[in-house]
């Protein structure tokens, strides 16, 4: 299965105005369901631990 980002030209991404990674910062497609693989295990079960991790909002707001 392969897919086109709009914001790919020629492997640059005309949005961040960077080589095209997907998923990396400012890409819309990093807020996105989609899960991108780095190749090693160890490194996508860590990315997926981070993802996973919840914001206490209101605990937050508390110490502030």
């Amino acid at each position: 299965m392969g897919w086109t980002c709009q914001h790919d030209y020629k492997g640059e991404c005309k949005l961040v105005k960077k080589p095209c990674v997907p998923g990396m910062k400012g890409c819309t497609l990093k807020s996105s369901e989609y899960i991108f693989s780095t190749g090693s295990f160890e490194e996508d079960k860590k990315a997926k631990e981070e993802k996973s991790q919840t914001i206490d909002f209101a605990a937050l707001a508390r110490s502030n």
